[in-house]
């Protein structure tokens, strides 16, 4: 499996450090930055929606975003569209997923691929933040012959809308934004797949949840303990593979991009994983959590970055509990 493309959109409206002490969080920028390492984060609501309202009805949220996830992801598609040389009469099925849906049905791929004109299957994926990669999984294991000459892969994540700005353990985590990536099983492509994991702990489903109508709710410690564990052994696991089948490269030729819950969790996955920092990528610090969006976003943004190496392990955790991981070898020459 081929990887063409990738793209990302965040919304223009930015959460700042200082607007949660607005908000009479009893928080401040060197809390936030000591506990989660993030300054900023976009959403898709107004700031004086949620000066107003805390966002204490998800439902209202829902009325006054600003962008729906459909045209999220109608944005983040056209970055990769635009990146492939490609046009949405191309993409012969649309994937999405991700942690907060506009509706229960239709599939959230459905609405994606109505925006953009595509007229092809659209199905819906998800395990929460961990959907990219185990979209990935399950693409990457499909018979060739059964999947078009193109897939396109999104995923929308604005959770900020279920998010209660009450909350500051919470609040200052999320943020908005969408990925989209364009593959194909049988065209080369800038990079290739050549190895994926999955795997999962049901007995953890309450862990992290969002209720039909309600708030995000997770158990935090617990959670970043269990994400740090599964996050670093998926990379390691997978930066193995690599290095068995490239006899003459180390450690240091794998970059690692993970999930990007919050800054310190990673920074506590590359120690373990002995990752230097030229080879982690994160955009967590200026992004926040965008769940399933997150490690392809950060991709994304170094799409023409040629110092991100010849090798990217994405390694991510979501709810479920799931964690997923993949390999991706450049197959082109870096630019």
């Amino acid at each position: 499996m081929f990887l063409h493309a990738l793209g990302h959109f965040h919304p223009p409206t930015v959460l700042t450090n200082a607007f949660f002490e607005e908000l009479g969080l009893e928080t401040n920028d060197a809390w936030i930055m000591e506990r989660v390492g993030i300054r900023t984060r976009h959403t898709v609501l107004p700031l004086d929606y949620l000066r107003e309202t805390r966002n204490r009805d998800v439902r209202a949220a829902q009325e006054a975003a600003q962008f729906s996830n459909a045209e999220t992801g109608r944005r983040a598609a056209l970055m990769a569209l635009e990146r492939a040389g490609l046009k949405p009469s191309d993409i012969g099925m649309v994937v999405a997923g991700g942690c907060s849906p506009d509706e229960c049905i239709p599939a959230e791929s459905n609405r994606v691929a109505a925006l953009l004109g595509i007229d092809a299957p659209a199905v819906d994926l998800q395990s929460a933040c961990s959907s990219f990669c185990m979209q990935l999984h399950f693409l990457t294991g499909m018979r060739p012959e059964r999947l078009p000459e193109f897939v396109l892969v999104v995923n929308m994540e604005n959770s900020t809308r279920v998010v209660d700005y009450t909350d500051r353990s919470s609040a200052v985590l999320w943020g908005d934004g969408a990925s989209a990536a364009i593959l194909s099983p049988r065209v080369p492509g800038r990079w290739r797949i050549t190895e994926t994991l999955l795997a999962g702990d049901p007995a953890g489903a309450d862990k992290v949840r969002v209720p039909r109508v309600g708030h995000f709710t997770q158990q935090g410690g617990e959670v970043q303990k269990f994400a740090i564990r599964r996050a670093g052994e998926t990379f390691q696991e997978l930066r193995s593979r690599y290095l068995a089948s490239h006899p003459g490269k180390g450690q240091a030729d794998v970059t690692f991009i993970g999930h990007q819950a919050n800054l310190r969790m990673l920074e506590s996955v590359q120690r373990r994983c002995e990752v230097p920092d030229a080879r982690h990528r994160y955009n967590v610090h200026v992004r926040g959590n965008t769940g399933a969006a997150g490690a392809p976003g950060v991709l994304s943004e170094h799409w023409d970055d040629p110092s991100v190496g010849d090798a990217v392990v994405l390694s991510v955790v979501g709810s479920g509990l799931t964690w997923a991981g993949a390999l991706l070898e450049r197959t082109l020459p870096r630019l």
